[in-house]
């Protein structure tokens, strides 16, 4: 064989090694990227819902919710922490807008719904059947209910409860039982007989925890205060949370779950009259509503110069963490909200943050399934990773104080959902301040209903006059067991 030969031969030979390795080569790495488009047509298949909340307290809560839902169902969840400033304007932007991620389900309080519904971002869960009596108590329920529908799931809510110093109020008593028991002892030596004390003149702690703000004036005046102490009570007065309650029990603006226009009532005999209370609290109590504020009235009960005042329950984790720091040495308790006195009656408001499926989420189904396992697994985990009460009536704690609030919250007010009033909060707020500092209150609630009812009516209300009753608490309080009426200040 030839040279030119061998040559040739040589040169086809490389050629089809050349022809092979790239046909090799082809198949290859087509397979690769058949493999991974497979790959990635999987990973595009998994369902992923998305859940949007502006509480960093929750964070560990729905991380821990979400990687058990995902072993529960394969349904992954990705939680995200945004900001609260127009929270529901950003949830309705991302909703409409192409490309960017918006949530599936989110967490909203309930003042917010009928705003949220209206504008196509809350699916209605009647049909779901999570939200029952079984399940929360009329609070909660009325707090997501609009107009025959259930626009969320309960999570959580925050209300306010009477406070007070329980190591205050044992001292109180002691001091109270040594003093008739002296006396007791005294009158025996001067008389014919050994009786050495009168057993209903006994008292105990618990018969110093107020049902009435009447009773917190009798103690006030009947009984001698611990050294440290200051102010017998004091809560912030400028502060709608912590005031309503002294008017709740007879004014309403928009019914029991706050979205009938036709069922709105703040001036009323009762009403005034409560507020010619008010009034008169802040004779006796003398706080200054441009100084007072809830953190500077907390400090003051951990610095115990407060006996009773008005909390959240946001309180309970303040306190105990200042017991176990050494800055609390106190036990403290947590009891119902005062009525005012035997007849007049009070009631507290409150805020529910529910958990909402938005109109625009195309997996509908499984956001209801998630919306249904975060609420049925919340109770007492909740509280444990978030300091948040669970609204689930089936609930348990074994800290007395987290069930106070849950009776309270039991009786209150959701905040109304109208949004043609949504500036009912700040004008009640204004009324009540201007109360307080001495503006006449029958003037105040006529201005204020006036104005509120002309929003939603379009035109101008007047409101016919109403004569006020003749309400006194601090210079005739009202002794309900005797029917008795004794001076307490003058």
């Amino acid at each position: 064989m030839n040279n030119k030969y061998k040559r040739h031969l040589a040169c086809v030979l490389a050629i089809l090694f050349i022809i092979a390795a790239l046909l090799f080569a082809y198949v290859y790495f087509a397979d690769s990227r058949a493999d991974g488009a497979a790959a990635s047509t999987l990973g595009q298949q998994k369902e992923t819902l998305v859940i949007w909340y502006t509480d960093d307290a929750l964070t560990e809560f729905l991380n821990n919710r979400a990687l058990a839902f995902y072993d529960e169902t394969d349904i992954r969840v990705e939680t995200r922490l945004v900001s609260g400033l127009e929270y529901l304007e950003s949830i309705n932007g991302a909703s409409i807008s192409d490309g960017e991620e918006f949530p599936d389900v989110y967490i909203l309080t309930n003042e917010s719904l009928e705003k949220a519904y209206l504008a196509g971002l809350a699916v209605d869960l009647s049909d779901v059947g999570l939200v029952t009596s079984d399940s929360f108590g009329e609070a909660a329920v009325n707090a997501v209910s609009y107009k025959g529908k259930i626009l969320g799931c309960p999570l959580y809510f925050e209300t306010s409860a009477l406070l007070y110093n329980k190591t205050y109020l044992e001292q109180i008593a002691a001091q109270t039982n040594e003093a008739y028991a002296a006396q007791a002892s005294e009158n025996s030596e001067n008389a014919d007989n050994t009786d050495t004390g009168n057993a209903e003149n006994v008292i105990s702690a618990d018969d110093l925890v107020p049902s009435t703000i009447a009773d917190i004036l009798n103690i006030a005046d009947n009984y001698s205060t611990p050294e440290n102490v200051e102010y017998f009570f004091r809560w912030d007065v400028s502060d709608i949370f912590y005031n309503y309650f002294i008017i709740g029990n007879y004014i309403t603006a928009g019914g029991e779950a706050g979205d009938d226009k036709g069922s709105f009532d703040i001036y009323n005999a009762d009403s005034i009259g409560c507020m010619e209370v008010y009034q008169e609290l802040s004779q006796f109590f003398s706080i200054d509503i441009k100084e007072t504020s809830y953190d500077k009235i907390m400090q003051e009960f951990l610095d115990g110069k407060i006996i009773y005042t008005i909390a959240t329950s946001d309180c309970i984790a303040r306190l105990n963490k200042a017991a176990q720091d050494g800055e609390f040495p106190y036990e403290y308790g947590v009891a119902k909200l005062p009525d005012i006195n035997g007849e007049l009656a009070t009631r507290g408001m409150s805020v529910t943050d529910a958990l909402v499926v938005n109109g625009y989420c195309t997996h509908k189904e499984s956001a209801k399934r998630l919306v249904e396992y975060l609420s049925k697994n919340s109770g007492n985990d909740l509280y444990a990773m978030t300091g948040k009460i669970s609204a689930l009536r089936q609930a348990e704690y074994d800290d007395s104080h987290i069930e106070a609030f849950v009776s309270n919250y039991a009786m209150s007010v959701p905040i109304p959902k109208l949004v043609e009033t949504s500036n009912f909060w700040m004008e009640l707020e204004t009324c009540l301040a201007r109360v307080w500092n001495g503006e006449d209150p029958n003037e105040q609630l006529k201005a204020l209903s006036e104005k509120l009812k002309s929003q939603l009516a379009g035109e101008q209300v007047t409101e016919e006059a109403i004569a006020s009753p003749d309400v006194r608490l601090i210079n005739a309080v009202e002794y309900e067991d005797s029917g008795e009426t004794a001076a307490t200040t003058e």
